[in-house]
């Protein structure tokens, strides 16, 4: 076997590997996920978010994690699978807002 031919064929395994992972890959979901767990701690750390009210967000962002997760079990994350996450990081990141504007405090 010659060189060229190992080099083709080693870049198409990569290649290979790569879409494979790209079709997991939720990159936009996890970096709202990140941030609304941000806005959560910045709630708790100013007394905007009770105790409870940030125990009850945390629950939020736990449900989404476990569609993401659920989505990517089977290897590929739809477009549907990615809505309807994107559907619930909309009504988590509601419910963040309106709980830390609602005048409760620690």
């Amino acid at each position: 076997m010659n060189i060229t031919l190992r080099t083709l064929i080693a870049a198409a395994g990569v290649a290979v590997a790569f879409s494979a992972s790209a079709q997991t890959a939720t990159p936009n979901i996890d970096q709202r996920q990140a941030n609304q767990q941000a806005r959560i701690e910045q709630g708790k750390a100013t007394g905007t978010l009770s105790k409870r009210e940030a125990a009850r967000m945390e629950a939020g962002q736990a449900k989404v994690q476990g569609m993401k997760q659920a989505a990517a079990a089977d290897g590929k994350v739809t477009r549907a699978e990615r809505q309807a996450i994107q559907k619930e990081q909309n009504k988590q990141s509601r419910r963040i807002y309106r709980q830390k504007h609602d005048g409760n405090k620690k």
